[in-house]
């Protein structure tokens, strides 16, 4: 258990939903894929992978706060 008071809360942002690349791992959005390959992929091994799976967004529904001394995330409705 954590001494930590959360007096100081930051707004998380909603989150997108995002793809993950089937070979590095790396999540991205789509609208950070610029030309539909992984870039991770192209600048690490020099290969234009394009096989990705769908991560879904977390529940949208709840407001998301992270307490900026101890890191933990508080959820709200």
């Amino acid at each position: 258990m954590t001494s930590c008071r959360h007096l100081h809360l930051v707004l998380l942002p909603q989150q997108k939903s995002r793809l993950r690349c089937l070979h590095c791992h790396l999540t991205i959005t789509a609208d950070e894929l610029s030309e539909g390959y992984c870039p991770e992929c192209f600048e690490v091994h020099g290969k234009k992978q394009y096989d990705f799976e769908e991560v879904p967004a977390i529940d949208q529904e709840k407001t998301r706060y992270q307490c900026e001394q101890c890191g933990v995330i508080i959820e709200a409705e």
